[in-house]
């Protein structure tokens, strides 16, 4: 059915809940799994969240972002590999993080991309963007969103 699956997370409680449906998904097919967060860069304007800060301080946030993400992947990868699960663990940088999983699934040969949605609605959605929807819109990947 698939060979290989590509999980997007963040970390959240939500997208855990995708890690471990896509976990159980590779077992049943025999299939590999790339595991992906993907890093953003430090948000350098006021206006997109950011305080003013000097470039050592920037770059050592950033370090500390990828280092977390690493972590969060890398003990997906152990546990996938616990349940006999082939598993890669992968971050990117990239500040569109819809752009970032379709690009890591075309790059790892991934033929299914599984993802948690947060369901938001209205202005919060506006506001806040939906990545999901993103990835569904413009992804040639078939895509499995959980929630």
């Amino acid at each position: 059915m698939y060979t290989r699956i590509l999980v997007a997370t963040d970390g959240s409680k939500l997208s855990k809940k995708a890690v471990a449906s896509a976990m159980d998904l590779a077992v049943a097919c025999g299939a590999e799994l790339v595991a992906l967060q993907v890093v953003p860069s430090y948000p350098l304007s006021y206006f997109e969240g950011g305080i003013a800060i000097d470039g050592a301080e920037i770059k050592r946030v950033e370090a500390l972002w990828a280092a977390s993400a690493q972590a969060t992947v890398d003990a997906i990868k152990q546990e996938a590999v616990s349940k006999g699960v082939k598993t890669k663990a992968v971050i990117s940088r990239s500040d569109v993080v819809s752009t970032a999983i379709i690009a890591a699934a075309s790059k790892h040969g991934c033929d299914l991309i599984v993802m948690a949605s947060h369901g938001r609605r209205g202005i919060k959605r506006l506001l806040l963007g939906s990545e999901t929807q993103q990835v569904l819109t413009h992804a040639t990947t078939a895509v499995l969103v959980l929630r």
